[in-house]
């Protein structure tokens, strides 16, 4: 899928001649947010630091910012690192707000991951994991994160750190960093899914996207179906499937995805269009038809399959869906394209509002920052609405 992203680039999140409109707003984006803070200074920081990432810094973390106020960094690091106030509580009001301005029922709930690369093993979480951002396996923390698409907008609403399992067993380290007594090891498919629940009750939506790390559990798919959630989550292609039973001519051999894209008949794919692109249309094959995927421990159930490839047939995608989910080839095909939204916005958190920029070590510290910064790239999308600009594509 991020070859179909590379497509639909996005341009610069803000303009130079706008930072005037959106300094002078701030202050009014930042008044329901202040309200959830207990002390006047608490709602000072708020603003310095929240400011200092919508800022033209290099580097967003806490003392770069601390200079360019002419502040001393020692309360702004202990807002961020340990200070008391609830950062779960901001996530939520910023929620509100998202679903209000920009929630739509054609909506979609993108989850993903992102690698924090660390030299040292004393923050939180640091692990020897595999980094999609390094493209190796190094020393990093691993965030699990959400994102809210819709037409009029896209915005990261939550996020959670994955806390391995030798950090989970080691009440040690979990003391040293703060780590919640309740916080116990989950697989980063299953922290997703804790995101999914607490945000889509809230979130006017039609789908649930996801790379393959998510649709290759079948665990995580099941939990979708049973609460009426309708998914569209890549899965890898050396997945088996087999026809479903009640199909004519059903064969009990099971094959993989690849196999089963090479046997479909070529006059079966469709040509659909996604977009126009700057050097012409943007466009896909596609097929899509019922399976029955196996279980390890339950009966197979059957699942919707959608198999994409670019026009040249040197890139294929295959994506899973619910059992009534539709057989159109081009409404999933549309739906699946909206994936790269997220790969979008985490470019503009990292690019544009330090997302990646901090230096703290405790569990509190790594939701604070993660928080602030989804906090200033909403105000940034409702800005770019304002403007009557687009953030992505």
């Amino acid at each position: 899928m991020v070859a179909m992203a590379a497509a639909f680039d996005g341009p610069a999140l803000i303009e130079g001649k706008d930072l005037t409109g959106l300094v002078s707003s701030l202050d009014l984006f930042l008044r329901p947010y202040r309200a959830l803070m207990s002390r006047a200074e608490q709602r000072e920081h708020l603003g310095i630091l929240v400011g200092g990432l919508l800022s033209d810094l290099e580097r967003k973390s806490v003392e770069p910012i601390a200079a360019r106020y002419e502040l001393p960094r020692r309360p702004l690091q202990r807002f961020v690192g340990d200070g008391c106030w609830d950062d779960q509580r901001v996530r939520e009001a910023m929620r509100t707000q998202v679903a209000e301005e920009i929630g739509d029922a054609g909506g979609a709930l993108i989850v993903d991951n992102s690698g924090f690369h660390k030299q040292g093993v004393e923050s939180v979480g640091v692990e020897r994991q595999w980094c999609g951002r390094l493209g190796k396996v190094d020393n990093c923390q691993l965030g699990y994160f959400l994102a809210y698409s819709t037409p009029k907008g896209t915005a990261l609403i939550d996020a959670q750190l994955y806390l391995p399992k030798s950090w989970a067993e080691d009440a040690e380290r979990r003391a040293a960093t703060a780590v919640p007594q309740e916080r116990r090891f989950l697989k980063g498919w299953e922290v997703a899914d804790e995101l999914l629940v607490a945000a889509a009750p809230h979130l006017a939506h039609a789908w649930i996207l996801g790379d393959d790390e998510f649709g290759r559990p079948s665990e995580l798919r099941d939990r979708l179906a049973a609460r009426h959630e309708r998914y569209l989550l890549d899965v890898p292609s050396n997945l088996r499937v087999r026809k479903p039973p009640h199909w004519p001519g059903r064969s009990v051999k099971w094959q993989s995805l690849t196999k089963r894209a090479k046997t479909h008949p070529p006059e079966k794919w469709k040509r659909v269009h996604l977009r126009d692109g700057e050097h012409g249309p943007i466009e896909v094959e596609a097929f899509a038809t019922r399976v029955e995927t196996a279980r390890k421990a339950a009966a197979p159930r059957v699942e919707t399959l959608l198999v994409m490839r670019n026009l040249a047939h040197t890139q294929t995608w295959y994506l899973l869906a619910n059992e009534d989910a539709p057989l159109d080839v081009e409404v999933l095909v549309h739906a699946a394209s909206h994936r790269h939204h997220v790969e979008q916005v985490f470019g503009a958190a990292k690019g544009e509002v330090g997302l990646d920029h901090y230096e703290v070590r405790s569990w509190v510290g790594w939701h604070h920052h993660m928080t602030l910064s989804m906090l200033a790239l909403w105000h940034l999308v409702r800005e770019r609405r304002r403007l009557g600009k687009k953030l992505l594509n």
